[in-house]
């Protein structure tokens, strides 16, 4: 695939949506390799008031503005619904201010809520649009906006159940600088990487991670697996990284303080990690919850790999992500009501087992898609080319 088509001049561009990591990344990775290619091009960023992404776009260089608006609750009669019409109409008329003020003559959404209300005003006004599914199956907001959309660029394949085929372009889910670099280890990033998160080169490290919002069985899996430590005073042999969510970091840190570990076993527990460049490149294993992006940055990484998919996503869309690498033979699968008694049985019998992870390392490599921020950038370009 020609990866510039170029011709065209991108001069100012919205990018909408959030509400997760897994949403945040992609976006910041495309407006990224816009950036690359059109140094003087303005991108701002469109999100959801009180959501990640009024936090996390800012420290990634780029302006946002942010949207009243949050989704429908499945409860129907939460109280929460009743809001839901003001905070629509309210959003519809801030994104159109937003539009008429920027004038962007392009605007992509990743998904979340605000991505919404943005793109469905862009897309009135005759804007040329765009949208970036990250997942196998697709969030509620992006399949409002099939058909009010030109371009879908998907990260899977088997969209066209949702998606008008003839729009469906497959590139992949787009990664950051930070994570692509990390494909050609070098050994002093392992270096730099352990002592980054004070772990000691002479002992093997388990990354275990529940996706930006943190996963309360992973962390309840954790915290037995310390207990277990604690009660037998024996050290597992490796230690571990723990990434438990921001909002259960203060709770994880209290109960962790309270177990006594023997002291050459360390437990590292973080909130969310910004340097997952440095996560990757200290692990021997991974285990992880299966959103999108951890799949597309876990394929790149090529590490072992655990997939626990959450059972509280739509469709249960976790696990078709996670079966499109297990039934290729790139991870392991645990369900998660099994995780809080089978972690520690199956990372250490996955660090006791050096064939299977040579077998596991080579068939997630083979599904890798390196350069899919490229593939999305030069699909946006063909699309303002045919636009002009």
């Amino acid at each position: 695939m020609n990866l510039k088509p170029q011709s065209v001049s991108l001069e100012r561009v919205i990018i909408s949506g959030g509400g997760t990591g897994g949403h945040i990344h992609p976006a910041v990775a495309i407006a990224d390799e816009i950036k690359q290619r059109y140094p003087n091009c303005e991108i701002l960023f469109v999100g959801a008031l009180g959501r990640m992404e009024m936090e996390k776009v800012p420290k990634a260089g780029y302006p946002i503005e942010g949207l009243w608006i949050s989704g429908i609750d499945r409860n129907w009669r939460s109280k929460r619904n009743l809001l839901f019409p003001f905070k629509l109409i309210s959003s519809l008329v801030k994104a159109g201010r937003i539009i008429r003020k920027f004038k962007p003559q392009l605007a992509v959404g990743v998904g979340g809520f605000a991505s919404g209300p943005l793109l469905y005003r862009a897309a009135l006004r005759g804007i040329p649009t765009a949208i970036q599914e990250q997942n196998s199956f697709p969030g509620i907001t992006n399949r409002l906006l099939a058909n009010k959309v030109q371009l879908i660029c998907a990260g899977f394949p088997g969209l066209d159940r949702w998606f008008p085929a003839e729009r469906i372009i497959e590139t992949g889910n787009p990664l950051r600088e930070n994570v692509t670099s990390i494909q050609s280890l070098a050994p002093d990033q392992k270096t730099e990487a352990l002592a980054h998160f004070r772990f000691s080169e002479k002992r093997p490290v388990a990354f275990i991670m529940g996706g930006s919002l943190g996963a309360g069985s992973i962390n309840e899996a954790v915290l037995a697996m310390a207990n277990q430590i604690a009660e037998k005073q024996q050290a597992l042999p490796y230690d571990l990284l723990w990434q438990c969510g921001a909002r259960f970091h203060a709770e994880m840190e209290m109960a962790l303080d309270n177990v006594k570990l023997p002291a050459e076993q360390i437990i590292r527990c973080l909130g969310f990690i910004d340097r997952m460049d440095h996560a990757y490149a200290a692990a021997d294993v991974i285990a992880s919850r299966a959103g999108a992006m951890s799949i597309a940055e876990l394929a790149l990484v090529g590490k072992p790999t655990l997939l626990v998919p959450s059972p509280v996503v739509a469709e249960d869309h976790q696990t078709k992500n996670a079966r499109s690498l297990s039934d290729r033979g790139g991870a392991l699968l645990l369900s998660d009501h099994e995780v809080v008694n089978r972690l520690e049985k199956e990372l250490s019998q996955l660090f006791g087992d050096p064939q299977q992870q040579l077998t596991l390392t080579n068939a997630l490599k083979g599904s890798a898609r390196p350069q899919a921020a490229q593939e999305v950038v030069s699909a946006l370009e063909k699309l303002m080319n045919q636009a002009t």
